[in-house]
């Protein structure tokens, strides 16, 4: 059990995560999405409402610290009850200790963490007290609450999604730390702009990881008579990755994420699968991974294997619902599926010719049949005058003209025989043919 006034006691025995956890709503870093000004959490919190709520978010963003400062705002008892060592009896100890508080007219915020490691029964026992409004339950969890928690008891809480800090965030972070006196601010720390940026990418959205990082580095830098030096070696014995330390920004960036793409472009598995490697375990995000293995689904394989794009788009999805390190095998999955498809750029030249032109003749006006009609003016404007309805012709195609007079006959999309890419070309070769010869 944890009492709010002995929250900040021993500050200078804790870990440097402990010592800069935020005290305020305003010492806080990240999740503005809930807590910037006028969202709906911080309006709560301002205006003492608070109720029961789930916190769901990844390890390291601040589920702990954010009930403790709700808990510090609206001046209620707070107590800390663990999800792995408490069972039934101890919740019912807690929640006559709250309800006799409440008969005094005392508040009580009851923060579990991990709360989906209580089994049904350990949940259930909190309800009658959340009912009646003994406690404030706070509840915190990296598992999807929908699964987790009992119906009975989520349908009484409001739950609130806490994302993973960014890389720039976390770099705020790092930076305060040297610069706060409950961290190292009382110390002359040299480390470069770079080395806080790849201990804040290898955090991966962890803060607690970040600082931690932080301060083993700190204590293992070089001593230049009362300065502390950290240099790229020892940042590299913290985190065991010697790949880490690229400029994310940087030339060797796009160096690794060209070469990704060109493995694969290349049908090279192996050497796709290594780049790949090389720039996740450096620290990469995967999401922006993803992104590039979608784009090169659609700009490199396209309709020989249409199937490319929904693996990548699924790749893309599980990155996003699980993170690092479980991701690495889909981002995997993908990487390999595109590096062993059929390719072609069809798609990707097919838009570059059809952008030319649509910049060089913006002043073109669409066709009147392709126009649609809503009213009357514009009907009596031969809006939508001879359009053909595809669906009403027998072979579902008509010799309507879609482009522009001055774009008759212009090719964009020229299908390849690459893979499933061949049938489109047949289907397109019969569709001209039947265009042409039913040409007005």
């Amino acid at each position: 059990m944890y009492v709010q006034d002995t929250f900040f006691d021993n500050e200078k025995s804790q870990p440097l995560a402990a010592r800069l956890r935020p005290r305020t709503l305003e010492e806080y870093c990240g999740q503005k999405h809930l807590l910037g000004e006028g969202k709906v959490l911080r309006r709560l919190i301002e205006s003492d409402c608070v109720g029961s709520m789930i916190f769901w978010g990844p390890p390291g963003v601040g589920k702990t610290t954010l009930a403790r400062i709700i808990a510090n705002r609206t001046k209620a008892d707070f107590i800390d009850f663990s999800a792995v060592t408490s069972g039934i009896k101890e919740i019912r100890q807690v929640m006559e200790q709250a309800e006799k508080s409440r008969r005094f007219g005392g508040k009580t915020i009851l923060f579990v963490d991990e709360i989906h490691r209580f089994n049904k029964a350990q949940q259930d026992a909190f309800l009658p007290f959340v009912e009646k409004g003994s406690i404030i339950l706070i509840g915190a969890t990296t598992e999807n609450p929908s699964f987790e928690v009992n119906g009975a008891l989520l349908s009484r809480c409001k739950v609130f999604v806490l994302h993973a800090l960014s890389p720039e965030e976390i770099g705020g972070l790092l930076r305060h730390a040297l610069r706060d006196e409950r961290g190292f601010g009382n110390q002359e720390v040299e480390i470069s702009d770079d080395l806080i940026d790849a201990i804040a990418r290898f955090a991966n959205g962890d803060a607690r990881t970040a600082l931690s990082t932080l301060e083993m580095a700190v204590l293992n830098g070089r001593l230049e008579g009362a300065k502390t030096v950290v240099t790229a070696e020892t940042v590299e014995q913290c985190t065991s990755k010697k790949s880490l330390l690229y400029d994310k920004k940087g030339e060797e960036h796009y160096n690794l994420i060209s070469a990704l793409h060109k493995s694969m472009r290349n049908s090279d598995p192996d050497a796709a699968v290594y780049w790949l490697a090389r720039m996740l375990e450096a620290g990469e995000d995967p999401l922006y991974i993803a992104r590039r293995v979608t784009r090169f689904a659609s700009e490199d394989v396209g309709l020989a294997d249409p199937r490319a794009l929904e693996i990548a788009v699924a790749a893309f999805q599980a990155c996003h619902m699980i993170g690092m390190p479980e991701c690495t095998v889909h981002l995997t999955e993908a990487v390999v599926y595109l590096s062993l498809a059929p390719k072609s750029n069809a798609l990707y030249v097919a838009y570059g010719r059809a952008r030319r032109d649509a910049l060089s003749q913006l002043a073109e006006p669409v066709p009147l049949a392709l126009r649609n009609a809503p009213t009357r003016l514009m009907q009596e404007l031969d809006y939508g005058k001879d359009y053909q309805y595809a669906h009403d012709a027998e072979e579902k195609l008509t010799n309507m003209q879609c482009l522009p007079d001055n774009l008759q006959g212009k090719e964009y999309y020229v299908p390849t025989e690459e893979g499933t890419e061949s049938r489109f070309a047949a289907r397109l070769r019969e569709i001209k043919a039947w265009k042409k010869a039913h040409k007005k």
